[in-house]
């Protein structure tokens, strides 16, 4: 790992380090956390979709808004299990696939990250039912192309590291932003409550739920991640 991407160990640690504070700026500050989210949003509806085929679910398409929420529509039974895992598979997407991110970047596989990123974004394309859903993912596939086909080793190193990092942190911050909604009274048909319909567990016992499988997923992928910059020089 310590010579990803053809990098030395310091240049490697060093990127490790700062993308992890870019990226923890981007979640945290509103400005750049609102254009950003629309990544998260494609991920999580991703993962509503991934899941609804694997259960045996009819995809129909998918619909992202400009206010970075999005809808995922399956036709299925309305209940069962396969329901609860398609409804549960949204929030923890983005950390999931973070951690997969950080797994190849420990083993220095850059253009498998980059592969997945593309095949991602390809599906969701191809389902997508509405103007700014095509517009959101057509622009982030401009931004992975360029870096994918233009940029040098050491910018690509830093795109996967900043996507990674991205990932795990922005899978964290929408589970906080729905309990707030909760409390405010709103947000009553979210994934938690449909989850509380579907099941009869409380929704406040699947916002831990959530919480947990993004945090679990955050410790273990950024353990990954900065494994180069704890490791030090060879």
């Amino acid at each position: 790992m310590l010579r990803a991407f053809g990098l030395d160990a310091g240049t490697t640690g060093n990127i490790a380090l700062v993308t992890g504070v870019v990226a923890l700026l981007v979640v945290l500050v509103r400005t750049p956390w609102r254009l950003a989210r629309n990544v998260v949003t494609i991920v999580h509806e991703a993962g509503h979709a991934v899941i609804a085929v694997l259960a045996g679910r009819r995809l129909q398409g998918i619909r992202l808004h400009s206010d970075t929420s999005g809808v995922t529509v399956s036709r299925g039974k309305p209940e069962g299990p396969g329901m609860v895992l398609t409804t549960l598979a949204g929030y923890p997407a983005p950390a999931v696939l973070g951690l997969a991110f950080a797994g190849l970047v420990s083993v220095g596989n850059l253009s498998a990250v980059l592969a997945i990123a593309a095949a991602l974004l390809l599906g969701v394309l191809v389902m997508v039912r509405n103007a700014y859903g095509v517009f959101a993912v057509v622009v982030s596939a401009a931004v992975l192309g360029g870096v994918a086909l233009l940029a040098g080793p050491g910018v690509q190193a830093a795109f996967v590291y900043l996507m990674a990092w991205f990932l795990l942190l922005g899978a964290i911050r929408p589970v906080f932003e729905l309990q707030a909604k909760r409390r405010r009274g709103a947000a009553r048909d979210s994934d938690a409550d449909q989850l509380a319909r579907l099941t009869g567990v409380p929704a406040a016992i699947w916002l831990l739920v959530l919480g947990v499988l993004t945090g679990t997923c955050f410790v273990l992928g950024g353990m990954l991640l900065i494994e180069p910059a704890m490791a030090g020089p060879l």
